[in-house]
């Protein structure tokens, strides 16, 4: 109905326009009409009628309503998040995700061990930080991020100050773990699929090949039990949930543990907990530099204790991969144990 009220208005404003710019022409073809069908006094009549219609004409308005202003453009909600993600995105609107605040990307820090994971890895893991988005929680974090890498987001919050080292479990630090899963769920909304990795995972190859594709929620693992869709493996890492009133006060990890059972059995979801032989961390070590994929500095509290061990790490890491391929598959190179947290 909008559509054909709107047609017709034009097409009467149009009409309109046509017959006030040139009234002379209208009104001689009426005129030579009415020559061929009456008398002269009638020709006579009919001009002066024309000649009154034509002054008529001369002074009619026409007033023409001009269109309404196009609605203004509502600005997204989300910032420039939008923009960010088709950025980085793959084909498959797909983005890896990490999260950081201002204390993380000090020089030397872990965004930096970070970095220098992906582009010591092999097979040519680099290439994937061109689907990083880097969300930054505090504006020196943002500052510093767009120093170093195009895809950076700034998640404004209210409520906490998420500038320094956020100690395991504390208030701040759980605020931060719900709120980073929210933002999740977001992403999910949004349209895109997502793999969230911590700033202190090392990526040494492509962990991609290791998800598979029938998996609704693929998800590391603090402990495998050596079957990937068992639910008595340990979970760690990024997810999302419903109903955070029912598990107050717990850490993500914890209420996963807690729905994983109601997530498969009453709504059909397939999670995959991979396997800690590629996608390893400190709780459960990998041995085999040969196969492994990324390396999680999980079982371990505390900003310096990180730094420490992970940086230990790359050292192994960098002699590895230096070293003749014979070298590599003999096995001759482990990782530097013990260390603060690593075993």
């Amino acid at each position: 109905m909008v559509s054909f009220l709107l047609g017709a208005a034009v097409a009467t404003v149009c009409v309109l326009f046509f017959m006030s710019a040139s009234p002379g022409r209208s009104l001689v073809d009426v005129a030579a009409w009415s020559h061929n069908n009456g008398t002269a006094a009638q020709h006579h009549h009919h001009l002066r009628s024309v000649a009154d219609d034509a002054d008529a004409a001369r002074n009619l308005s026409v007033v023409v309503v001009a269109a309404p202003a196009p609605a203004p453009v509502q600005a997204s909600p989300y910032g420039d998040l939008e923009e960010v993600l088709a950025r980085a995105a793959t084909a498959d609107r797909t983005v890896i995700m990490t999260q950081i605040n201002a204390a993380w990307t000090k020089p030397g820090s872990l965004l930096d061990l970070f970095f220098e994971s992906f582009r010591t890895g092999e097979g040519g893991v680099a290439r994937l930080l061109d689907h990083l988005v880097i969300v930054t929680m505090d504006p020196a974090a943002y500052a510093g991020c767009q120093l170093v890498h195009p895809h950076c987001y700034f998640l404004r919050t209210t409520g906490v100050d998420y500038r320094g080292e956020k100690f395991f479990m504390s208030k701040d630090y759980l605020e931060m773990m719900w709120g980073r899963n929210k933002f999740q769920q977001t992403i999910l909304q949004l349209g895109y699929n997502f793999l969230f990795t911590d700033v202190d995972v090392m990526w040494f190859r492509d962990p991609f090949k290791h998800i598979s594709m029938g998996a609704d929620i693929a998800i590391s693992s603090d402990v495998f039990m050596g079957d990937p869709y068992s639910l008595g493996n340990f979970p760690n890492g990024g997810f999302l949930f419903a109903g955070r009133y029912r598990f107050f006060g717990k850490h993500e990890q914890d209420v996963f543990n807690l729905i994983k059972h109601e997530m498969t059995d009453r709504l059909g979801v397939a999670i995959q907990f991979l396997d800690t032989t590629y996608i390893s961390g400190f709780c459960q070590l990998s041995r085999d530099l040969n196969k492994i994929c990324t390396l999680h500095a999980n079982c371990c509290v505390g900003l310096g204790a990180k730094l420490h061990d992970l940086r230990n790490v790359l050292d192994v890491w960098r002699n590895y991969t230096a070293a003749p391929v014979p070298d590599k598959r003999a096995g001759k190179f482990q990782w530097k144990v013990p260390g603060i947290c690593i075993h």
